[in-house]
């Protein structure tokens, strides 16, 4: 076994980890770097940042940052440093037909590699379909037996009866779905997600299991409304305004519509409708997820967002080939509302609402868990948002809304060693985030490109 100090802690890692171990010392010193601490202020140059035994203990200019003796030092020069992502709509796993139906797949060995590998040291998984497994996915890494980052474990879906997804957890009526809430909650779940066909009714039952327990509510919603889901007291929506079905016209309460995005297609982008939804979210504190890579077009972009092709099985490379190729140019309607759930999204932004970062590795097979995680980033600043808006969105913002603000989320004096170096300036190329070469989790610093190319052709094996 090998021994690395974390905070507060030994921890010890088996041999398959350390393989991917590229920096492992008591003391660490990051010289030169330029810094995005992940604050939202402006980028700092040529910074020295100190790491002692899983902490950062010092941060400042290389000429006023003495170099502790016997430290380990990396020369940062021409390189930026940016907190680990911390992003929270995440998944174990994978786009896997089942047939006919659309399904999903565990992903329990690939995944949480990618997600480290791709610069993210917390995630919260946004819906689970093997509970079970995703907590000792949790405990493994803890212990130092799995490479991956920090997580919270989100319960099974609850979700009524309605569609044909295999993997896909159910419930019948409010009840069912407080005795979820209960279950779930005592197993080690912190988060419950709301889906499509749930109904006010379950999410208040929900509401009153999560809450007194400190714990907290998303959704993926349809049958329910935004606006209605704040009233009653969820703290997060997922895929930004993808999902809000409060502009259909003469919605049926507790009824998913099959016109959603239409309604949105027609809502005019700088709408008084959709600004007074927006206020009225942050008024309620509700936070909202950015997932723009599940939503990303198909023409003239990549067929693996972020690059990850080489991760999937041949099989699925010819699938995700053949799909891209099909949907060239046949999605200029999707083109235009991906560009208005950008500008949506700047929009809550501006009015200080807590824009998290996500990416949703489902949908059609193109979103894989880190490759994604970086394009998230890349399409943030799209949007409009800076590079250093764009980092804090997908770093600190999320740090807050799983309350762990104090420990994680930037690069400051006291907080966990969580951070990202990258061989680039992301201030002149947001896309060199890609050049990722070593991720640090508890001052543990993992090879990057060494972990990706270990899982080369692995995803939709395991």
């Amino acid at each position: 076994m090998f021994l690395a100090l974390g905070p507060g802690q030994a921890q010890q890692f088996t041999p398959q980890v350390q393989e991917f171990i590229a920096v492992n010392a008591p003391s660490v010193a990051l010289t030169d770097a330029k810094v995005i601490d992940g604050t939202g202020r402006p980028a700092l140059l040529h910074q020295t940042v100190l790491l002692q035994n899983g902490r950062i203990t010092q941060v400042g200019p290389v000429k006023k940052v003495k170099v502790p003796a016997g430290a380990q030092v990396i020369n940062c020069a021409g390189k930026t440093l940016i907190p680990g992502f911390v992003m929270l709509h995440e998944h174990l796993y994978y786009t896997m037909p089942a047939g006919p139906f659309f399904n999903i797949a565990q992903m329990p060995y690939s995944f949480p590699r990618l997600y480290l590998a791709g610069g993210v040291t917390t995630i919260r998984t946004a819906g689970s379909i093997e509970p079970q497994t995703d907590l000792a996915i949790k405990r493994l890494v803890g212990e130092g037996k799995l490479i991956g980052p920090d997580m919270d474990v989100t319960a099974p879906y609850i979700e009524e009866p309605s569609m044909d997804i295999p993997a896909l957890n159910t419930v019948k009526g409010p009840e069912d779905a407080a005795a979820t809430t209960r279950f779930w909650a005592d197993k080690g779940c912190t988060s419950f997600k709301m889906y499509m066909h749930a109904t006010r009714a379950d999410l208040a039952a929900v509401v009153r299991e999560a809450h007194p327990r400190n714990l907290k509510i998303t959704g993926h919603l349809c049958s329910i409304t935004y606006r209605e889901a704040a009233e009653i007291g969820i703290d997060n929506l997922e895929h930004g305004f993808m999902a809000s079905a409060d502009f259909v016209a003469n919605k049926v309460a507790d009824a998913c519509e099959p016109n959603v995005r239409q309604s949105l297609l027609r809502l005019p982008q700088n709408s008084p409708e959709m600004k007074s939804l927006i206020n009225f979210l942050v008024s309620k504190k509700v936070a909202l997820t950015s997932t723009l890579p599940v939503f990303e077009p198909y023409t003239d972009r990549e067929v693996v967002l972020g690059g990850g092709l080489e991760a999937l099985i041949p099989q699925l490379q010819e699938r995700e080939m053949a799909t891209w190729k099909q949907n060239q140019r046949k999605d200029t309607a999707s083109l235009r509302l991906f560009k208005k759930e950008m500008a949506w999204e700047k929009q809550f932004y501006e009015a200080g609402g807590l824009l998290v970062s996500g990416t949703d590795p489902t949908g059609a097979g193109r979103t894989v868990a880190g490759y994604a995680n970086r394009r998230q980033l890349e399409l943030l600043v799209e949007a409009g948002f800076t590079p250093v808006q764009a980092i804090k969105i997908s770093t600190l913002n999320g740090a807050i809304y799983l309350g762990r603000e104090k420990q994680i989320g930037t690069i400051e004096a006291g907080k966990q060693a969580d951070l990202v170096l990258i061989n680039g300036d992301l201030e002149k190329d947001i896309r060199q985030v890609r050049q990722m070469e070593i991720v640090f989790k508890n001052g543990v610093g993992f090879d990057s490109a060494k972990i990706l190319e270990s899982v080369k052709g692995k995803v939709g094996l395991n």
